[in-house]
């Protein structure tokens, strides 16, 4: 057992070896840092122990085919270290409460800053406490959205299938759609108009009982709400995948948001007009409940037991 284990430190991962998490540092001639050549994967704990990590594990080796990052460590081990991570970190948070999961790898040192010597890709697995205190209202107030002129980067950049840290999109958005309504969260859409997400969440809407999500050519493949579709077809909701306008959008019965964090969240207003009778909708009722019993953890009445006030 190492010391910081021994002495109750909160933990970290780097490159093979745990070490305590406020050592954790990447240095700023990195790739990662310099480029934003970055690729993530963000879990979250219930009960402590990560969820749907095999499917944030495959995404995650998808992501490092695609940028190129080649790890000398194979998913499963690092996954495993992960939970080890969690497991001890869990242990040190406040009773009944999560945590966020975060591993990251970079392609290593920059040529350019280290006289042409490129360095070797870098892992990093690290945890923080869960913010329920910046969406546990939202259960049952919903989430105000607006549409922006940003737009999702396009395919010619690189793939939406890849899960990188190169988000600089996602803050412009959001600082346009608070502006324009403080609180807004932003979405974005292709250059021809299809829908593609938030910044911190995939988006879906409901049809006349029908949740409808966008396909893998408009947005990233999320987890959550991978997840999302499977408690669905298990109570009898029918989805299908579907390009979304902004109309389809404003139109919408429901609009669901999905994400690690706070698994599944209500839109219940766009550009300032209500979505359906502007509360939180049945369908959107049905997946909660579902999620929380597939968990085992209220995930709503966790939210508004931990969040720190204001």
């Amino acid at each position: 057992m190492s010391a910081a284990e021994a002495t109750g430190t909160e933990l970290a991962w780097l490159d093979g070896a745990s070490l305590p998490r406020r050592q954790l540092c990447v240095p700023v001639g990195d790739a990662g840092f310099v480029l934003g050549a970055t690729v993530t994967e963000q879990l979250r704990t219930f009960r402590g122990i990560p969820f749907l990590p095999e499917d944030h594990g495959r995404r995650l080796a998808e992501s490092l085919a695609i940028v190129g990052i080649d790890l000398p460590w194979r998913i499963d081990a690092v996954l495993e270290a992960a939970a080890d991570i969690a497991t001890h970190n869990h242990r040190l948070a406040e009773a009944g409460a999560d945590l966020g999961l975060v591993i990251f790898a970079t392609p290593g040192d920059l040529a350019a800053q280290h006289r042409g010597t490129p360095g070797r890709p870098r892992l990093a697995i690290h945890t923080f406490p869960l913010a329920f205190g910046s969406w546990a209202a939202a259960y049952e107030r919903g989430v105000t959205l607006r549409t922006v002129s940003v737009s999702q980067v396009p395919d010619t950049c690189w793939p939406l299938k890849a899960k990188v840290r190169s988000r600089l999109h996602y803050h412009l958005a959001d600082r346009e759609a608070a502006a324009a309504e403080p609180g807004a969260r932003a979405v974005l859409a292709h250059g021809d108009g299809r829908i593609s997400e938030t910044s911190t969440a995939n988006v879906a809407v409901v049809v006349a009982g029908v949740v409808k999500t966008p396909p893998a050519s408009d947005a990233l493949g999320g987890v959550s709400l991978a997840c999302a579709r499977r408690l669905a077809a298990s109570l009898g909701i029918p989805n299908e995948e579907q390009s979304l306008t902004a109309r389809d959008l404003a139109d919408a019965d429901e609009i669901l948001l999905t994400s690690t964090p706070s698994c599944i969240l209500p839109a219940t207003r766009l550009d300032g007009r209500p979505i359906g009778s502007g509360r939180p909708g049945r369908v959107y009722r049905s997946l909660l409940d579902a999620w929380s019993r597939l968990v085992g953890v209220d995930i709503a009445d966790q939210a508004r037991r931990h969040r720190t006030p204001a």
